[in-house]
């Protein structure tokens, strides 16, 4: 055999081509990963946005992360905060993927596999007020609604809903704070003019197993001419709510305009207020 022949035996095999674009996150100038690839994890986390990231990403790694932290991840003009766990398995997310629970993939609305980024999420504007709160002091309007506007927007923590929650009860809110509260939760969500005279709605305390006043009422309500649209919720201290009731009968997960639309038929409904976007701070609220 000639010399030539004997090089070309002894040369090391050729290296493997390294992951294209498609299985491997993008990098920046540095080398680092600013982009991961999104994955669903089939985790229902009731109502929390829910980042996965694994221990051994270098973006883990190079921006510090810690679990529980909140992170925000935005791509192509979609945004979502979410609360960030991490893992060590691979068969939950891989180290070029970010993971998102049912709620929050569903809620970024883009498809697995989509180049997203995740970066610190800033504190919540308004939780300096939130502190006062917890000190007992007396809260204005704009207190009020720089912290229902946060809530909605998914900005405050478990932790963080809680000791409002906890505050507001314990301190007990003014007539002037109940209605500056009130306010800010209606300016949180979509507002419906009914062009009625009178529209009228009942409402109980809730938290009695088997209460199922709101679907006889209704109807009856209904019956008589005057205009009932009425959101009930699920399940918050018993088995089922009144939507979870009522969903054994029809659906309850009513788009706006479809909800629209039977009132305007029947001049009433009994459906689940989540889907209407109504109040999207008390559907945070009532999951604490």
């Amino acid at each position: 055999m000639s010399s030539t022949d004997d090089t070309a035996a002894a040369a090391p095999a050729a290296p493997v081509t390294p992951p294209t674009a498609s299985a491997a996150p993008h990098a920046n100038g540095n080398g680092v990963p600013a982009t991961l690839q999104l994955r669903r994890v089939a985790i229902d986390t009731y109502r929390e946005n829910v980042a996965y990231l694994h221990r051994d990403c270098e973006v883990y790694r190079a921006e510090g992360f810690q679990a529980l932290s909140k992170v925000e991840i935005q791509a192509n003009g979609h945004r979502i905060l979410a609360t960030l766990n991490v893992t060590s398995d691979p068969r939950i997310v891989q180290c070029h993927e970010l993971g998102l629970s049912e709620d929050a993939f569903d809620q970024l609305g883009l498809a697995r596999g989509h180049l997203v980024s995740i970066s610190q999420a800033e504190a919540p504007a308004s939780i300096a007020a939130l502190h006062r709160k917890i000190d007992g002091e007396r809260l204005g309007r704009d207190d009020f609604h720089a912290i229902v506007r946060d809530i909605a927007q998914h900005r405050y923590s478990k932790i963080e809903l809680s000791a409002f929650v906890v505050a507001t009860n314990r301190g007990e809110l003014d007539r002037e704070e109940v209605y500056f509260l009130t306010e800010a939760m209606i300016a949180s969500g979509r507002r419906v003019d009914w062009r009625e005279r009178l529209v009228v709605d009942k409402h109980c305390i809730g938290g009695i197993p088997g209460n199922r006043t709101s679907m006889l009422v209704v109807p009856i309500v209904a019956a008589h001419g005057l205009v009932c649209p009425k959101t009930s919720s699920r399940a918050i201290t018993s088995p089922a709510g009144t939507a979870d009731t009522m969903e054994v009968l029809a659906e309850v997960e009513l788009p706006f305009d479809r909800l629209a639309e039977i009132v305007r038929e029947h001049r009433a409904c009994l459906a689940w207020g989540g889907t209407a976007n109504l109040s999207p701070a008390d559907d945070v609220l009532i999951s604490v």
